[in-house]
């Protein structure tokens, strides 16, 4: 059989791309705390960092604990846990913040200070010497601690250039670990956010994490342009809860990472258990996993269409990039509908284990979708018309008298 490409999968001539080759922060215990429904107590966090962890993560940040007493023993709390993970925290640039993050028995510190003219405006009101001379100050304190050390812009995309290529360079020097780009109003699409890591790739030997909000939907993409571009880490929450409307979602970075390589992404993460986590995080802020969820949306692997169904059933390839199997997940094929296709129908009377031919098959489509057009049938529905239908054609009773006699047994609206 021939071996068709995945059109997705990264191309030799993308030397720089890390499709194959990342790191996921999860940052649903600190960017996800800014979610407007999200309070996490001691013991949600620890079954959420318990569950990210199984999953496969490499990193699990958390909450400054600077910002609550309890923040600080909620920190030290999960870095007793004993996690395959690392465990960061994310602070201001600024030397009490650091002081207190390195006791927590962190693996490392993520530092933050806005760069972009509105930031250092109206936010902190420092100017970009002061920026770089504080920056330097923490990273070599905290590198004096024998940790990782992260050091951020942010709102990055609306900074100067010049300014963010200088201090990240200045940074990268004295040995900081990574180096974030962050898009902290989500006003960055996937070319100016190409073209940022490429250029940053070039003049720093550091890893580059990116962090990307959601506001106009660009996070995915912008999150999978980076890493072509050369970024590293990539920060996630679990259905993408954060500020405002969120960052890159966990799920849906799988979902497009797996795309591009299945077997890379599979020997990663445990990915069963995305929906364990989605559900546990979607239960502590009381929403709803999105049925247009990537993954484990309620109808993410459903088919309905008749020429769809009929193809899903030959081969799974032919509608779908992800296998739901891979995920601990099953398709549906659903028929008690107008679009409904007879092959579809075929299938249910297979698994049902009734005996029918093609003709008798498309015979009982057929009133399915006369039922259908005056209300969707349930799956239920569809197995007492197929059953009804294969004993009157067994005892005889519809040799003659067809679909009418259907019809009156199977009981129209």
């Amino acid at each position: 059989m021939v071996q068709r490409r995945n059109p997705y999968a990264p191309r030799a001539a993308d030397f720089l791309s890390n499709i194959s080759n990342f790191n996921i922060i999860e940052s649903t215990l600190r960017e996800g705390e800014q979610f407007a429904n999200a309070f996490f107590d001691t013991k949600t966090k620890i079954a959420i960092a318990k569950a990210l962890d199984a999953f496969g993560v490499e990193y699990i940040e958390l909450t400054s604990p600077v910002a609550s007493e309890q923040s600080r023993a909620d920190c030290e709390a999960i870095c007793k846990l004993g996690l395959k993970a690392k465990i960061l925290t994310h602070i201001r640039c600024h030397m009490d913040d650091a002081r207190i993050a390195v006791e927590t028995g962190v693996d490392g510190v993520d530092v933050v200070i806005g760069t972009s003219s509105f930031l250092r405006e109206f936010s902190h009101g420092k100017d970009m010497a002061y920026i770089t001379k504080t920056a330097i100050e923490v990273i070599e304190f905290v590198k004096s601690k024998n940790i990782e050390v992260r050091f951020s812009s942010e709102d990055s995309f609306r900074s100067d250039l010049v300014d963010l290529l200088s201090i990240y360079q200045t940074v990268d020097k004295i040995g900081v670990n990574r180096v974030g780009i962050a898009d902290t109003v989500g006003c960055a699409n996937p070319r100016q956010v190409y073209d940022l890591v490429r250029t940053l790739r070039g003049v720093v030997g550091c890893d580059i994490e990116v962090h990307l909000h959601n506001d106009t939907g660009m996070a995915i993409a912008n999150a999978y342009t980076a890493l072509e571009a050369g970024a590293t880490h990539i920060d996630t929450s679990v259905l993408g809860i954060g500020e405002r409307v969120g960052i890159t979602p966990l799920g849906g970075l799988v979902a497009c990472l797996y795309a591009a390589n299945p077997e890379y992404v599979k020997s990663k993460y445990n990915l069963p258990m995305l929906r364990e986590i989605e559900n546990l995080v979607a239960e502590a802020v009381e929403v709803n996993v999105p049925f247009m969820n990537p993954i484990t949306g309620y109808c993410a692997f459903t088919h309905k269409a008749g020429i769809h169904a009929k193809a899903i059933l030959n081969n799974p390839s032919t509608y779908e990039i992800l296998k739901p199997e891979d995920f601990g997940l099953t398709r549906y094929v659903s028929i008690g509908h107008r679009l409904t296709g007879w092959n579809a129908v075929k299938s249910r009377v297979e698994q049902l284990g009734l005996t029918l031919t093609d003709e008798e098959v498309k015979d009982a489509t057929a009133k399915i979708k006369e039922l259908a057009d005056v209300r969707t049938q349930s799956m239920d529905d569809v197995d007492s018309l197929l059953r009804i239908y294969h004993s009157g054609i067994q005892s005889g009773e519809l040799a003659t008298e067809g679909r009418r006699r259907l019809t009156d047994q199977a009981g129209d609206p």
